[in-house]
């Protein structure tokens, strides 16, 4: 059995992103359980350089739904947005990223494979792949390290959390 691009890609970030959004349950109820201000954990850091706990989620959006995007477009610049200040805004950003990966067919991940995209900043072009090299090499790694880094924030604030929080609805056989 191949491996398909879509394959590689949309699914896994489905799950992880479905773990996010009760990652951030989670997160919420324990703010609300300990009479913590959202931003608490909203603007929580692991160390003092590093961008907070929101940054960590709108980047899970940025590296899935907007890393597809890119793709389409042939360009792909980092998100400079404010992130979300909010628990419902957080969840309305791995919403979208949802909705957008549900939108994109396999066929059209496909048929996108060898697209150029090029990487820039300020306009600036640093890099330049083909599609597939894009997703799973630069797209793929750094969706999973804001997701981890999310979890390790609220983790680290206390937050009730195992690793089955992170790994959410993964794709077993059914039974039979």
């Amino acid at each position: 059995m191949s491996l398909s691009l879509f394959d590689a890609f949309v699914p896994s970030c489905l799950q992880i992103l479905d773990a996010l959004d009760g990652v951030l349950d989670k997160g919420e109820a324990f703010a609300k359980e300990n009479g913590l201000a959202a931003a608490d954990l909203i603007q929580a850091r692991l160390y003092d350089n590093m961008l907070p706990f929101a940054y960590q989620v709108k980047s899970c959006w940025v590296h899935s739904a907007l890393a597809i995007e890119g793709v389409r477009a042939g360009t792909f610049s980092p998100e400079s947005s404010e992130p979300p200040v909010d628990w419902a805004s957080l969840h309305a950003k791995v919403a979208e990223a949802r909705t957008a990966l549900k939108a994109t067919s396999a066929d059209e991940l496909e048929s996108m494979a060898d697209n150029v995209v090029d990487f820039s900043i300020n306009g600036k072009v640093l890099m330049t792949f083909v599609g597939q090299d894009f997703l799973l090499s630069f797209s793929q790694p750094n969706f999973y390290f804001h997701a981890t880094t999310a979890y390790d924030i609220l983790r680290e604030r206390g937050v009730p959390l195992g690793k089955l929080d992170y790994l959410g609805p993964m794709r077993i056989k059914a039974p039979g």
